[in-house]
């Protein structure tokens, strides 16, 4: 019997190591491929035409929605979702994908969710499964909240920042920097990890190192090599790097 190809995606290191030793013990399992962020694992669906996915909804450089969205593949894999969604999500998880993992999850529910996905794969045509599967995160992008707050500690003290009053993020080491009008502020998270805790209809990725309120945008113009310059309206002057102009169709799409 030909073994079913699974590919992992998620960007947390240990993640990946747990879900590839719970697969190893399943005869009818080859793992072909690990990716940590979403154009990897849009080459490595290309690539490797997994019969099934494994997919972290938050990825960096391009979340699950646009990872389905460019993938171009002759059959479309089961997809079982890892995910920190809460209950009312799930609901839609449960109702639609062939499975979802709420992390942490066991070995027993890994496995179950494998043999969810093999029978899934039996039953259901590419075309059925992709446009189930689309949908459904459409869905969850647009039901999900985010923090209109964010809580910085900094110099010894604590404060709120609004989330809509930051002009853009720029990546800072392990930090990144939040500019907010005239002032900067130290957040202790990662670009990637920042990123996921923002709404995607208001907050777009251009570059891995800088992301930008779509309000504070009053151009973009064509540079080199795909890359666009995007000028602020405060006269601040970035660069969409070629990478992520494609963000762009996913924006309009989250948008309307």
């Amino acid at each position: 019997m030909e073994k079913i190809r699974a590919l992992i995606a998620d960007d947390e290191p240990l993640a990946r190591e747990w879900i590839r030793n719970g697969l190893t013990s399943d005869p009818d399992i080859e793992v072909v491929g690990e990716c940590a962020d979403g154009l990897e694992t849009v080459a490595a669906i290309e690539q490797y035409q997994p019969d099934v996915v494994l997919l972290d909804i938050e990825m960096p450089g391009l979340n699950g929605f646009g990872i389905l969205e460019k993938a171009r593949t002759e059959h479309s894999p089961a997809v079982i979702f890892i995910t920190a969604y809460d209950q009312y999500a799930l609901k839609a998880f449960d109702a639609r994908a062939v499975d979802y993992l709420m992390k942490p999850f066991s070995r027993e529910r890994l496995n179950e969710a494998v043999a969810r996905a093999k029978a899934h794969r039996e039953r259901n045509s590419s075309e059925e499964l992709r446009t189930a599967l689309v949908s459904l995160v459409r869905e969850v992008q647009k039901d999900r909240s985010y923090p209109e707050w964010l809580l910085l500690k900094e110099d010894g003290r604590s404060f709120f920042v609004h989330v809509p009053d930051i002009d853009w993020i720029e990546s800072s080491r392990n930090n990144v920097l939040l500019h907010v009008g005239k002032q900067k502020h130290v957040c202790h998270e990662t670009t990637g990890g920042i990123e996921g805790k923002l709404d995607p209809r208001r907050f777009l990725r251009i570059h891995r190192s800088a992301i930008v309120n779509i309000e504070r945008i009053q151009e973009l113009h064509p540079w080199f090599n795909g890359d666009y310059t995007v000028l602020l309206r405060d006269g601040t002057r970035l660069t969409m790097s070629s990478t992520y102009r494609e963000r762009l169709k996913d924006f309009r799409r989250l948008a309307v």
